[in-house]
């Protein structure tokens, strides 16, 4: 597909997202918003779980805590300040803010029906973008491409597949406790210097 066809094909599937209200027909929400940022050119895709109250304020994905903490991750691995938002595609498992977790904690989890609801949306986007890396944000987005597996023996692991590399890293919250511990966090660092190393080779 020739670039102009695969703009054009991404920005109205873009389109078709911002307008969907799946979630909010089924019962699953009061109120679908769904957000999606990203260009035809970029070579990263971000999957993240969902997008929070403060990116869909924001009508912006990963605009909250979450997305300062990514940038600067992408800043460890060599990417210059700002490159989250304007040269990686943004994109989750649903597109819509889930609401807060009813037992505290940070946000709902999607269910599963939603998810299923939103997936032909990320499998578009991955057969139009053809992204060399797909960075899998947390939890929820590295079990959809791997399966179930405790973080500590997925992080700093990658696959390749019909040539785009799958990159898992964890949640970049505050709420997560998990990179407390130095191992883990040298796991996260291992994760960023594979990512660096594919910038160069790249040339992402």
């Amino acid at each position: 597909m020739i670039s102009s066809e695969r703009e054009r094909a991404i920005v109205e599937l873009q389109q078709r997202i911002k307008s969907c209200r799946l979630c909010q027909e089924h019962g699953y929400i009061p109120l679908a918003q769904p957000i999606v940022l990203g260009r035809a050119s970029d070579r990263i895709l971000v999957i993240g779980q969902a997008p929070g109250h403060v990116s869909i304020t924001n009508d912006l994905p990963f605009s909250g805590p979450g997305g300062r903490i990514l940038q600067k991750w992408l800043e460890y691995a060599g990417f210059p300040p700002g490159y989250l938002h304007e040269h990686t595609y943004l994109s989750s498992l649903t597109r819509c803010d889930p609401g807060r977790n009813p037992r505290g904690g940070g946000d709902r989890r999607p269910s599963p029906q939603e998810i299923a609801l939103c997936r032909p949306y990320l499998d578009a986007e991955i057969r139009l973008l053809q992204p060399k890396v797909a960075l899998l944000v947390g939890t929820m987005a590295i079990e959809t491409f791997f399966g179930k597996a405790r973080l500590e023996e997925i992080i700093g692991t990658y696959d390749e597949r019909e040539g785009m590399l799958l990159l898992p890293l964890p949640h970049p919250s505050g709420v997560s406790r998990w990179l407390n511990d130095p191992a883990h966090q040298e796991l996260l660092h291992k994760a960023l210097r594979r990512l660096s190393q594919w910038r160069e080779m790249y040339g992402l």
